[in-house]
């Protein structure tokens, strides 16, 4: 069974979105500033990133079966336009599943029934591979219902000075984590990896 593990591409002072959703070109600035190209699912997605980085989004994506986000993610994507770049089965945690779409096929499964029902199905369709959670409040209430083994954390040097916290109000906090377990040092970003006590 594999682990369920959130990440993100995260502000020096902690925030994985600037004011209003914003920063983004600046946070994902390290997807494209290499000469080593990133396939992905997505037609016309194709990053360039610095070999270190390649090599760790390549890790990632080989060990990550499934993907658990928040309605409000899909929505703000426009579903990826079908398909999770990752190119796995991503589970929508929602109180309002799409009409116009089937609540399950093989890129997207609709829960309703909370977290914890969210994160079992993730992990039956990731079978012996990871199931990745984003960032922000499916982590946080990942963390919150004892259910995140890992967390990573693509760190950027920018300071977006506001916005939304990688993890905000925590229900359980203070939280201890043991590492960083791991370490790349990337170009213009640093890969960090922490377990969850």
């Amino acid at each position: 069974m594999g682990k369920v593990t959130t990440g993100a591409s995260m502000s020096i002072d902690g925030y994985i979105a600037g004011p209003g959703e914003s920063g983004f070109d600046l946070l994902f600035q390290w997807y494209n500033n290499g000469d080593v190209e990133v396939p992905t699912a997505m037609p016309g997605l194709t990053m360039r990133t610095s070999a270190v980085s390649a090599g760790h989004l390549k890790r990632l994506f080989e060990r990550t079966g499934a993907l658990l986000v928040g309605r409000h993610l899909y929505d703000f994507t426009n579903a990826w336009g079908g398909r999770h770049p990752m190119d796995v089965t991503t589970v929508v945690l929602t109180h309002r599943p799409p009409e116009d779409r089937p609540l399950a096929d093989e890129n997207f499964v609709f829960v309703t029934e909370g977290i914890e029902a969210a994160v079992a199905r993730a992990k039956e369709i990731a079978g012996d591979l990871d199931v990745g959670v984003n960032g922000g409040q499916m982590a946080r209430q990942c963390l919150d219902a004892g259910l995140l083994d890992e967390i990573h954390v693509d760190l950027v040097p920018v300071l977006l000075g506001a916005g939304t916290p990688f993890f905000d109000g925590l229900a359980g906090g203070p939280v201890r984590l043991e590492g960083p377990v791991e370490i790349v040092p990337g170009d213009a970003v640093t890969h960090l990896r922490y377990l969850v006590r």
